[in-house]
């Protein structure tokens, strides 16, 4: 019997990740899943040198393309964007006739503020949609579908038992797949 859920890639972009409590705990909803590959950028190249055709061999082989990471400065972590930068290149992710053309791109991302606080006129001025916009052009340009972000704010002050259910939340979109949405980022 064949396993119905979309071959995925998660590519975790956490720069400490054993000081972390979400990101390692939410890590830990891919483990053990048979069609999920979690991919620990920092870990995998703890010098910052990728395999360039390894992580493109990665990305042809998986469906669904996960970005997990903490937000950092309004954007994904350093080492994430390198990889963007140097995996997802012209001939490859874009310009290609459509080879990402009809994957999905899931951002699943954690933020220190409270969800409040992402807003026009609250103190980080803007939403989660056009922080995230960025991103679901990039998705927009390789020719994926971008799929309904996954957030939890106030990474430092969540509870236990909010913590487990968002859990279970990121556990179930890995093996049911992310849906896309018309307007994804809101």
């Amino acid at each position: 019997m064949t396993d119905p859920s979309p071959r995925t890639l998660v590519l975790l972009g956490h720069p400490d990740l054993a000081r972390s409590r979400i990101n390692r705990v939410m890590a830990g909803a891919a483990r053990g899943l048979t069609h999920v590959t979690l991919h620990d950028l920092y870990a995998a190249s703890p010098d910052r040198r990728l395999d360039i055709p390894a992580e493109q061999r990665l990305v042809s082989e998986n469906e669904v393309i996960v970005l997990q990471f903490p937000l950092h400065w309004y954007s994904v972590p350093g080492f994430l964007k390198q990889w963007l930068d140097e995996v997802m290149t012209r001939g490859f992710a874009y310009d290609t006739g459509g080879l990402l053309t009809g994957r999905t791109l899931l951002v699943v991302t954690s933020t220190g503020g409270v969800a409040d606080a992402y807003r026009p006129g609250a103190f980080h001025r803007f939403t989660m949609a056009e922080l995230l916009r960025p991103l679901e052009q990039t998705a927009h340009r390789m020719g994926m579908a971008f799929a309904r972000p996954l957030v939890l704010h106030d990474a430092r002050g969540v509870g236990d038992a909010e913590l487990a259910a968002h859990t279970e939340r990121y556990r179930r979109l890995l093996i049911t797949g992310p849906v896309p949405c018309q307007d994804a980022a809101a």
